[in-house]
C-alpha cells in the first residue's frame, strides 16, 4: 500500500487561515469592543493584582495578548499606567491567552471542523460584504468569518498531520531528551509569532497519536517562552519602560517555564488526579493554563522588588524636546495618545503657573506657600527663557494633535483632544497676558511710591491666592462644578480700577495711571484665560469661552 505523503502546503494553508482568523477576530472585536476594554484597562489597573484580573479578562475576550500588550505599553508611555501594574497587566494577559486553546480542544477535535465553519464563513462574508455602510454588521461579518478561518485552518492543519501520523518517528530525539521539544517549541513560536497557532498545532500532533503527553507539555512551555521574543524585538528601539516590559515579559516565562519543566511529570500526574481528566487533549490545555497560574502565583510576591530591579536596567532615552510623554506614544493608539496629551497639558499648567508666580518674585520668603510649582518645574530663572519653553512646548503639543487628527478617532476621544488643545492655547495667552507687562509689575517692585506699593501688594496676593485655587481644584474631581472665574475676576477688576481713580484724585502716583490700569487689566485678562483653561481641560468644553 503507498504511503501518504506529507501535504507541507496543505498544513502551511492551515496556519496561515488560522492566523489570519486570529487576526480578523482581533481587528473585529477592536472596532466591536476595543474601546469599552481600553477604558477598563485605563481605569482599572491602579493595583498589579487588579492589573492581572484585567489583563486576563481583556486577553480572553480579545484572543489576542499581542494587541493588550501594545495597549499595555501605549498606556505606559503615556504615564496612565505604572511598571509595576503594566506587569501585572502582562501576567494576566498570559493567562487570558489560554482560552483559545481551550476552545480549540473542547470544539475543534469532536466533529467535522471544515463542515462547522463553513456556515460562519458564508453568513460572515455576506454580511462584510453587504452591510459595509453598517460598522456594527460589518465588523460583525469580520468576526464571524474569522471563526470560521481560525476553525477551517486548524482542519487544515489537523488533517494534514493525521495522513502521515503513521510515518512520522520521533523516537531519534529521545537521545536528546525533553529539552529538544523545548527548543523547537520556542523556535517555532518564535517563527510563527503566535503562540496561539503553535498550541492549535500541538493539539493537532497530539489527537494524531505523533507526540505523547509529556512532550506536548515541554512543547506548550517552549511555545510560552518562544512567544515573548515578538515583543522583545519590537522593543529593541522602544523606549527604556518599553524594553523593560519586554524583559519583564521574558523573565516570566523564562522562570516559569524552567522551574515546570524541571516538574513537568511529577505536574501531569497531580493534574490528571486531582481533576479526573482522563482526554490527554484536555489534560493538555489544563496544563497550560495551570503553567501560567504557576507563574502568576510565583512572580506576583516579587513585583515590587522586580519593578525595582527593572528601574535600574536601560538608562532613560534622552528627551526629544520639553514634553515627557507624547514621544513614548505613537498616535495610532488614539486613547493613549489623548491620555499622553492631557499629561502634557497638565504639565504646561505647572509651568503657566510658575511662570506668573515668578514674575510676582514668588521666592521671596513671605511666599513659602507657593513653592508647589518650585518643587515641580525646575527651570532657569531667566522668565524669559520661561516663556519660551512654553510656547515650544506648545508647538510639540499641535504638531502632536495634528498627527492624532491623521488617525480614526472617536467622537469622544476628538472631542477630548479639542477641549485640550483649547486649554492649551488659553494657558499660553495666560502667560502672554503676564509677559508683556512683566516690565511694568518690574518697574512697579521698584517704587518707592505707597500707591503703587499699596497696588502691587494686592495684585501679587490676588494672583496667589487664585493660583493655589486653581492648583486645588485641579487636584480634585468636580463634577459638573464649574467656577464662573470671570466674573469673579470681573468683579475684582471692577473694584480695583475704581479704587485706583479715586485715589489718584488725592494723590497722582510716580507711575502713570495708564500704565497701572494696563496692568490691572493684563494681570486680571491672565488669570481668566488660565482659569478658562482648566474648564477646557477638566470639563471637556470644545468651545472657546468668552
Amino acid at each position: 500500500m503507498e504511503q501518504e505523503i506529507f501535504d507541507f502546503w496543505k498544513f502551511l494553508a492551515g496556519i496561515g487561515l488560522f492566523l489570519w482568523g486570529m487576526n480578523q477576530l482581533e481587528g473585529s472585536i477592536k472596532e466591536l469592543a476595543g474601546k469599552s476594554f481600553k477604558n477598563l484597562l485605563q481605569k482599572s489597573t491602579n493595583t498589579a493584582w487588579k492589573g492581572i484580573l484585567i489583563g486576563a479578562m481583556i486577553t480572553a475576550v480579545l484572543q489576542s495578548s499581542s494587541l493588550v500588550t501594545l495597549m499595555v505599553l501605549a498606556f505606559l508611555g503615556a504615564g496612565v499606567i505604572n511598571l509595576k501594574n503594566a506587569i501585572g497587566v502582562i501576567l494576566g494577559a498570559n493567562l487570558g491567552t489560554t482560552v483559545t486553546a481551550w476552545i480549540v480542544a473542547t470544539l475543534g477535535f469532536k466533529f467535522s471542523v471544515a463542515a462547522f465553519s463553513m456556515p460562519f464563513l458564508g453568513i460572515g462574508s455576506l454580511l462584510f460584504l453587504f452591510a459595509s455602510s453598517r460598522p456594527m454588521l460589518r465588523n460583525l461579518g469580520a468576526f464571524t468569518v474569522g471563526f470560521g478561518l481560525l476553525f477551517l485552518g486548524l482542519d487544515f492543519m489537523k488533517s494534514a498531520i493525521e495522513a502521515v501520523a503513521d510515518q512520522i518517528d520521533l523516537s531519534q530525539f529521545d537521545k536528546y531528551g525533553l529539552w529538544i521539544y523545548l527548543f523547537i517549541g520556542l523556535a517555532v513560536t518564535a517563527l510563527i509569532q503566535s503562540s496561539s497557532a503553535m498550541v492549535v498545532i500541538i493539539l493537532s500532533a497530539m489527537s494524531a497519536g505523533v507526540i505523547s503527553l509529556v512532550e506536548g507539555a515541554v512543547l506548550i512551555i517552549g511555545a510560552n517562552i518562544g512567544t515573548t521574543v515578538t515583543v522583545g524585538i519590537g522593543s529593541l528601539n522602544g523606549p527604556s519602560d518599553k524594553k523593560r516590559l519586554a524583559l519583564a515579559h521574558f523573565l516570566f516565562n523564562l522562570i516559569t517555564g524552567l522551574i515546570v519543566f524541571a516538574f513537568i511529570r511529577p505536574l501531569i500526574d497531580l493534574t490528571m488526579q486531582v481533576f479526573s481528566i482522563h482526554d490527554p487533549l484536555m489534560e493538555l490545555v489544563l496544563l497550560n493554563t495551570v503553567i501560567n497560574l504557576i507563574g502568576i502565583l510565583l512572580f506576583y510576591p516579587f513585583i515590587n522588588k522586580l519593578e525595582n530591579w527593572l528601574r535600574h536596567q536601560f538608562g532613560e532615552e534622552k528627551q526629544q524636546g520639553l514634553a515627557r510623554y507624547i514621544g513614548k506614544v505613537s498616535p495610532q493608539i488614539p486613547e493613549a495618545a489623548v491620555a499622553a496629551l492631557e499629561k502634557e497639558i497638565h504639565l504646561v499648567f505647572d509651568m503657566t503657573a510658575y511662570f506668573i508666580f515668578k514674575i510676582w518674585e514668588g521666592d521671596g520668603k513671605d511666599n513659602r506657600d507657593m513653592s508647589i510649582w518650585r518643587k515641580l518645574i525646575q527651570q532657569p530663572y531667566d522668565l524669559l527663557s520661561q516663556y519660551k519653553s512654553i510656547k515650544q512646548l506648545e508647538d510639540e503639543l499641535t504638531a502632536y494633535h495634528i498627527q492624532l487628527q491623521e488617525e480614526n478617532l472617536d467622537e469622544v476621544s476628538a472631542q477630548r483632544a479639542t477641549s485640550l488643545m483649547l486649554a492649551l492655547r488659553t494657558m499660553v495667552y495666560a502667560a502672554k497676558d503676564i509677559k508683556d507687562v512683566m516690565h511694568n509689575i518690574k518697574e512697579m517692585q521698584e517704587s518707592e511710591d505707597d500707591q503703587v506699593k499699596e497696588l502691587l501688594s494686592f495684585l501679587k496676593t490676588f494672583t496667589f491666592d487664585q493660583l493655589k485655587k486653581m492648583k486645588a481644584y485641579i487636584d480634585t474631581s468636580h463634577d459638573g462644578d464649574r467656577p464662573d472665574w470671570i466674573s469673579m475676576h470681573d468683579e475684582v477688576y471692577q473694584n480695583a480700577i475704581g479704587e485706583l481713580y479715586q485715589k489718584a484724585r488725592k494723590h497722582q502716583p510716580e507711575i502713570p495711571i495708564s500704565t497701572l490700569t494696563n496692568v490691572i487689566k493684563q494681570v486680571i485678562s491672565s488669570l481668566d484665560n488660565l482659569g478658562n483653561s482648566i474648564i477646557h481641560w477638566k470639563h471637556m468644553e470644545k468651545v472657546v469661552i468668552d
